[in-house]
């Protein structure tokens, strides 16, 4: 892409898509991670107006459910603008899109609920919401 050219709006259903495909990703991607069967959770993930449900049991996202979910609950929930997603998933992202964090600082992203599932595996959350990054060649289309 050249330097006047501007990127094509994503849009909430590509987002959600992409998130999605996080369980078939982990599969192949999260074994080598030690610390992931303490992680126990059920959470949202997703844009402002639509998400998804993860279901993580010892480390393994079980169900990915396209919400809205009426009466799911969650513990927490990670939200982003569908521009911060598409962002944060270039193959090398630029500053303050790079991690999950850096997007809440800079307020294109909220995280509600209880915190401590995602503080206590704060790394494996991390690479988790990274993973569609690698899913196509260049980052997010």
């Amino acid at each position: 892409m050249s330097p006047g050219e501007t990127r094509p709006e994503p849009s909430e259903a590509d987002i959600l898509e992409r998130l999605l495909d996080v369980p078939e990703l982990s599969r192949a991607a999260m074994r080598e991670t030690p610390m992931r069967r303490f992680v126990d959770v059920e959470c949202l993930v997703g844009t402002f107006r639509a998400g998804v449900h993860l279901s993580i049991r010892s480390g393994e996202v079980v169900a990915a459910e396209p919400g809205p979910i009426l009466m799911r609950s969650w513990r927490f929930a990670y939200r982003a603008t569908p521009e911060a997603w598409q962002e944060h998933w270039r193959s090398v992202p630029r500053a303050g899109f790079h991690d999950l964090l850096a997007m809440t600082k800079r307020r294109v992203a909220t995280l509600e609920g209880d915190l401590h599932p995602f503080l206590a595996n704060l790394q494996f959350f991390k690479d988790l919401l990274a993973l569609p990054r690698a899913e196509r060649p260049g980052g997010a289309a």
